[in-house]
């Protein structure tokens, strides 16, 4: 018995001994494996071409149709609730999952015809507040006139008036005070409000300024979780005065996300050209056509533009976005030219065909 109960004792310690080495052999495999793997990053991933990529990502089929049409039917009544709002005098800021953009533009175009409205789209890399602010103030000019039936200057003469002025005094005469039975007003449609063009303190200040003018009626979308301590209380409840909206549409951002980057995308020089594209596609039909090279008087001669007021606002989007940048020439006069290479613009025009 003694022989028998000691042979076991050894087999016991040597299936012990297995085990034991076992687990440190497997714990020093793991550790070695773990190493190599920590060696690689992001970057050494075979990356997709980012026009590849992103046509993929749009070309993602729509997941419950019928469900989200009905769910944009239900919001199209309540378009009279929401003009109801702003004749009011408060401002309209939609909140929710998926692009707004179409929302906003399919209200503004069947509620808000009888008023003038002006566009910011706040997801472009870079806005122009003041030049926002002088088409605001030329299009309630134009009402006014209208309304008048008459006019005690021309058209071109206050264009260059309201150029001329800063952002202080275009603030004032958006909040020119009319009598209580004129119910005139321009409304601006902002995409994003919570972009990256407008987030920074300042651009919120001029936007809560110009929300609270007297003339002018906002409505807005946020999709970032943290828009909200973009403003303070008195900014909230006493110049944009927001009457907020969970309008959840479930729709994909396809334009808002054109300008941001994507991880696993490979970026070339093929960048610049489709920034390009989606400025210029983004653009009002007429600064679509619009030739870059092509001084004032053949722009006017094509009708694309009736004075020079307008076409430096085109030519001032196009700075903005990079898409023309100027030169002073040997006899004094600026020169536009385009900074992209012929390969670029080349395919550029065939993208805008």
């Amino acid at each position: 018995m003694d022989v028998g109960v000691h042979e076991m004792t050894m087999e016991d310690e040597e299936d012990d001994f297995m085990l034991s080495r076992n687990y440190f052999l497997a714990k020093e495999i793991g550790n070695s494996s773990r190493k190599k793997s920590s060696q690689k990053h992001v970057v050494d991933i075979n990356h997709v071409d980012e026009q590849v990529l992103r046509k993929e990502v749009f070309d993602i089929p729509v997941k419950h149709e019928n469900e989200i049409q009905h769910l944009i039917k239900s919001y199209r009544n309540l378009y009279p609730k929401w003009l109801f709002e702003l004749r009011c005098g408060f401002g309209l800021l939609m909140y929710g999952f998926g692009s707004k953009k179409a929302l906003l533009e399919d209200f503004a175009s069947t509620s808000l015809t009888d008023f003038g409205v002006v566009v910011i789209n706040g997801y472009l890399p870079s806005n122009n507040l003041k030049q926002a602010l002088i088409t605001l103030a030329e299009v309630l000019s134009d009402q006014l006139k209208h309304e008048r039936k008459s006019s005690t200057r021309s058209k071109s003469n206050t264009e260059h008036t309201f150029s001329s002025l800063s952002i202080e005094d275009l603030l004032s005469f958006l909040n020119v005070q009319l009598p209580q039975d004129n119910n005139c007003f321009v409304c601006v449609i902002i995409h994003n409000i919570d972009g990256p063009s407008l987030r920074d303190p300042d651009s919120q200040q001029y936007l809560a300024q110009l929300a609270s003018c007297s003339r002018v009626r906002m409505v807005a979308s946020i999709d970032h979780v943290n828009a909200p301590l973009l403003w303070d209380k008195k900014m909230v409840h006493t110049q944009f005065k927001w009457s907020w909206h969970h309008v959840p549409t479930f729709a994909p951002y396809k334009a808002e996300g054109n300008f941001f980057p994507l991880i696993l995308a490979n970026y070339g020089n093929a960048q610049t050209t489709k920034t390009a594209l989606v400025v210029l596609q983004s653009l009002t039909p007429n600064a679509q056509s619009m030739p870059n090279s092509t001084l004032y008087t053949k722009c006017r001669a094509r009708f694309l533009v009736s004075n020079q007021v307008t076409l430096n606002s085109h030519l001032t989007e196009f700075k903005d976005h990079e898409l023309v940048k100027a030169r002073r020439h040997s006899d004094g006069q600026d020169c536009f030219y385009i900074p992209l290479p012929s390969e670029a613009l080349s395919k550029l025009l065939q993208e805008l065909a």
